[in-house]
């Protein structure tokens, strides 16, 4: 009986051995598994930035497609200058464009917009922002608003028929671009990755 109940038992050095082993396997476990966590999480970013690219470039090749511009007006303008922001391009676009009903009620629209893509800081981070006033409305401020976060560049280029620049202005040139290219730089996994998007003016004005 004596023999029997000497080897029933763990010893205490046994113990701690499964304790450290259980200890490494469950560290091991909630490695693995906040870094699926990440990773996911990490996706679900980059999908989201991809579709706010995505959105933001078809609402710019929209709007310059819709371009106004009429010699006899000057409220229809089309302007890009060339701006830099500690080495990266920074471009303001400011075009007349046609533009859908919003649907507000309360809201008198003409369907014709002045439109103005500038870069902006927020939260010590570069912003592209938007801001669109209806041609004939007679509000004097205008906020804008946060078009696209985490972009690290915004280069507009106008096509005058015969090679690219940089900077536009109806006021000047007395007419639209041949075409237009947007590039919008990103940054992914640290690194920077640019995006284009090509147009051109279908409306002559009105």
């Amino acid at each position: 009986m004596s023999g029997i109940s000497r080897n029933s038992g763990f010893t205490l050095l046994e113990i701690l051995i499964a304790v450290v082993l259980l200890s490494i396997l469950t560290a091991a476990l909630y490695g693995s598994y906040f870094g699926v966590i990440q990773a996911r999480e990490g996706a679900s970013a980059g999908m989201e930035s991809r579709r706010e690219l995505g959105a933001t470039l078809d609402l710019i090749r929209r709007e310059v497609s819709s371009a106004l511009f009429n010699s006899s007006d000057k409220r229809l303008r089309f302007v890009v200058e060339d701006r830099d922001n500690f080495g990266a391009h920074s471009s303001t676009l400011t075009l007349t464009s046609l533009a859908p009903p919003s649907g507000q009620m309360n809201r008198s629209e003409s369907g014709i917009t002045d439109v103005t893509y500038r870069m902006d800081k927020k939260d010590k981070k570069q912003v592209l922002t938007r801001q669109e006033r209806d041609l004939f409305s007679e509000e004097e401020v205008i906020p804008s608003y946060p078009q696209m976060e985490l972009i690290s560049a915004f280069l507009v280029e106008c096509y005058d028929g015969s090679k690219w620049v940089k900077s536009w202005d109806t006021a000047i040139n007395n007419k639209l671009p041949a075409g237009v290219r947007v590039t919008v730089q990103v940054e992914e996994e640290g690194k920077p990755v640019s995006f284009t998007m090509l147009s051109a003016p279908r409306v002559n004005g009105l």
